[in-house]
Formats: structure tokens, C-alpha cells, sequence
């Protein structure tokens, strides 16, 4: 895995926002929410949008990070979920 500079532009701990992009599956929230409850576990409310045609949808989910390692694991591991197209 190529290392980042987010490292040398975050100040931990700090609000991190992923953006998940994947099949509009029902199941997508839920497998979203349990990998970072693995990582970050606490109260989250993701926001979800539908793409124009309806066959994607965005899940958006802001974390406190602390460090570096867990921002990282948590692109990783949500980029592995079956269904998941894409993690910004």
C-alpha cells in the first residue's frame, strides 16, 4: 500500500469523512457501518444518496480518527466489501 502525506496534513484526533460508493443493495449501509464499528466504534448516521439511475448509492460516514493506521485500514477494508465500487 502507497504511504500518504495525510499524516503530515491532519492533527489527531479529528473528523474524517469517507465517501463509499456501491450497489444500491439494501445490505450496503449495514456492512458500511460494521467495518467501521470495528475500527471507530460509536454512533453514526450515514447520509445515502442514490446516483440518477438509481443502480448506486453514495454512503457518506464521518469517524473521530486518531490515528493514521486507522484512516488507512478503514479505506482497505471498506474498499473489500463485495459490493463496493469505490471509497474517496
Amino acid at each position: 500500500m502507497q504511504q500518504t502525506k495525510l499524516n503530515e496534513l491532519l492533527e489527531f484526533p479529528c473528523s474524517f469523512t469517507y465517501k463509499v460508493m456501491g450497489e444500491a443493495k439494501p445490505e450496503l449501509v449495514d456492512k458500511v457501518v460494521s467495518v467501521i464499528q470495528r475500527h471507530a466504534p460509536g454512533d453514526y448516521t450515514p447520509s445515502i444518496k442514490p446516483s440518477s439511475k438509481g443502480n448506486y448509492h453514495s454512503v457518506s460516514i464521518t469517524i473521530n480518527a486518531t490515528h493514521i493506521d486507522q484512516i488507512e485500514n478503514l479505506y482497505k477494508e471498506l474498499g473489500e466489501i463485495d459490493i463496493v465500487r469505490m471509497v474517496l
